[in-house]
């Protein structure tokens, strides 16, 4: 079934409006008719499905849909996942923000550090900012997410280590050594409010901003023996965090009669 989201402003008692281009989609793209059914996301974990009622606006691109019923959304991950993301060059940002939102992340914010190699003017990074929210956007649907990840303002690597420190749990993945990740999430057994993690650049965090990170009590975690890309560490830390909250691993992580080398 065909999946879209609104604003909560676009929900009045037991109808719903779809605008815009979502709207032109439905009607001119899809050949949806009155009777057709769709799920509808009010960007809060909340799915209804709908049928269309009728069209409207300009050209019949506004979509009037009836609510049939509504449901908790069952795809979102048990905690707020943040990722600080040390600014990648050329189009790599575009494939973490997509592969990311597809692994439960909730917000994306960019930071520029010591050796961050695209450094964009304020105008071309508006632009990159407008596509990344449309990439979380598109992949957000197509995965079944109940909220649309959002990709924030770019920050510098002092302001991004403040606001990764003020989550509820946070780390910063780096190559010079650290607890092991598996374990690192373990002791946080219990997951509540939010997760955020640091990931460098190409070329990873400076010496000088490792230290900080420390100094200010971040926690450093080690992503194994081998050094992985920027576009790659991300995707890796999310799949640890669902095999340890969603499916069921930190049983197995805990468990100390079962011997396992993930740890050391």
């Amino acid at each position: 079934m065909q999946r879209f989201f609104v604003s909560p402003d676009d929900i009045k008692e037991n109808r719903i409006i779809i605008r815009g281009g979502d709207g032109v989609h439905i009607s001119r793209s899809l050949r949806m008719a009155k009777g057709d059914r769709l799920l509808v996301c009010d960007g809060a974990g909340v799915e209804y499905e709908c049928e269309i009622s009728g069209f409207g606006g300009a050209k019949g691109t506004e979509v009037e849909l009836l609510i049939l019923s509504e449901q908790k959304n069952q795809t979102e991950p048990p905690l707020n996942l943040a990722l600080y993301q040390g600014l990648p060059k050329s189009d790599k940002m575009d494939g973490i923000v997509q592969k990311a939102t597809e692994l439960g992340i909730s917000r994306i914010v960019p930071f520029i550090s010591d050796h961050v190699i695209s450094r964009p003017n304020p105008a071309s990074m508006e632009k990159r900012l407008e596509r990344w929210n449309r990439i979380a956007y598109e992949a957000a649907v197509q995965c079944g997410r109940g909220i649309v990840p959002r990709v924030e303002s770019t920050l510098s690597f002092d302001e991004a280590l403040t606001r990764c420190l003020a989550e509820t749990t946070a780390f910063f993945c780096y190559e010079g050594g650290g607890e092991p990740l598996p374990r690192l999430l373990g002791n946080n057994a219990s997951p509540a409010g939010s997760l955020g993690f640091m990931i460098g650049p190409e070329g990873g965090f400076s010496q000088k901003e490792a230290e900080k990170a420390k100094a200010a009590g971040l926690a450093a975690a080690s992503l194994g023996s081998r050094i992985l890309r920027t576009e790659t560490a991300s995707l890796y830390v999310l799949s640890c965090i669902s095999f340890v909250y969603e499916l069921g691993g930190f049983s197995l992580i805990s468990d100390p009669t079962i011997k396992t080398d993930i740890l050391e």
